[in-house]
């Protein structure tokens, strides 16, 4: 056959320990030790109440403010959560400010509905023809 490879001899114990421990090596290297838990603001707490006969009292826990902060945080819009837009689709509608000043009477940029002598007459004239 041309241009096959010639097989590669199999590699003994010791080589596959050398590889064994430079893979473990690097795992090791972007390894994060993780101490802290809580639960997740990104999904939806579901309390349940207890049933509506029962003579128990329902004990209330202390609120943990640094858990409410996060919760809310995360139902934020994104334009409240970043300062700039973190997709592609993000970018569109992301300044959603307008560019000017809206003023409702400035002539050049409202037209408002007006009636004259020709449209008055068009106007009766199509309420007849119905």
């Amino acid at each position: 056959m041309a241009g096959a490879k010639p097989e590669k001899p199999p590699l003994d114990l010791v080589h596959q320990n050398a590889i064994h421990v430079e893979t473990i090596r690097k795992e090791q290297r972007s390894q994060k030790l993780h101490t802290q838990f809580s639960i997740s603001p990104h999904k939806k707490l579901h309390v349940m109440s207890d049933k509506p006969m029962s003579k128990k009292v329902q004990e209330v826990d202390e609120e943990d403010a640094a858990f409410i902060k996060a919760f809310h945080t995360a139902r934020l819009e994104p334009t409240k959560k970043y300062t700039h837009p973190q997709t592609e689709s993000q970018e569109i509608g992301w300044i959603s400010t307008p560019l000017i000043v809206s003023d409702r009477s400035d002539r050049r940029l409202h037209f408002h509905r007006r009636s004259s002598e020709v449209t008055k007459y068009m106007e009766t004239a199509s309420r007849f023809s119905k």
